[in-house]
């Protein structure tokens, strides 16, 4: 499957630092397909929920300074799916743009709503405190924060209820799936989709 201009809406990303090591691969008219392995396996676990619900496909690998702070990791992980996805949406012509979407898990219930139109902002409102397998769950936020950023999205996350710290996590990323799968589906008025005729 094509966008509507013809181009594949693929992307790879390459980014190396002296904290870390990351590439990335997504194909946005996949079939939900991923191949996580960052080093932090709970991050892994999120990012596959992501590619799933969202029905692209993901391929990123890495390294980071674990042994210093997750935050590098987690934070650049935000960095490079962020402007994977960035490039493969290109001009962005012909997108939905704007989406929302509920995912439960059990007692918790996360909603996401996404903007599509090039201007990063987060509204991040998840109560997350202590650990998740090895990760700091407030450290969870850093990786929304770039994602919003380098790939030009205004985000809100919304926790509406929940108890369990994975659960909550869980249905966040579900969520941005969803959202995701939504916004950045081919089904929007021909052109770039803005009033003003030219996004951000």
């Amino acid at each position: 499957m094509r966008s509507r201009c013809g181009l594949s809406r693929r992307a790879r990303v390459d980014r190396k630092s002296k904290e870390t090591q990351l590439s990335a691969r997504i194909d946005l008219d996949g079939r939900g397909r991923s191949e996580v392995a960052t080093g932090l396996p709970f991050l892994d676990h999120m990012l596959e929920q992501v590619a799933r619900y969202g029905g692209f496909d993901l391929r990123l690998r890495g390294a980071g300074d674990v042994h210093v702070d997750p935050h590098h990791l987690v934070e650049d992980a935000g960095i490079v799916v962020g402007q994977a996805l960035s490039e493969a949406l290109g001009d962005r012509e012909g997108i939905v743009r704007f989406a929302s979407a509920y995912a439960p898990l059990d007692e918790s219930l996360a909603r996401v709503v996404i903007d599509l139109g090039r201007r990063p902002f987060l509204s991040y409102n998840v109560a997350l405190k202590g650990r998740i397998g090895t990760l700091e769950s407030e450290i969870v936020e850093e990786f929304w924060r770039a994602l919003s950023i380098h790939l030009g999205a205004t985000i809100h996350v919304d926790l509406i209820r929940g108890r369990n710290r994975h659960h909550i996590a869980e249905a966040t990323f579900k969520a941005l799936g969803l959202a995701l799968r939504a916004a950045m589906a081919a089904g929007g008025a021909p052109g770039v989709p803005s009033s003003k005729g030219v996004l951000g």
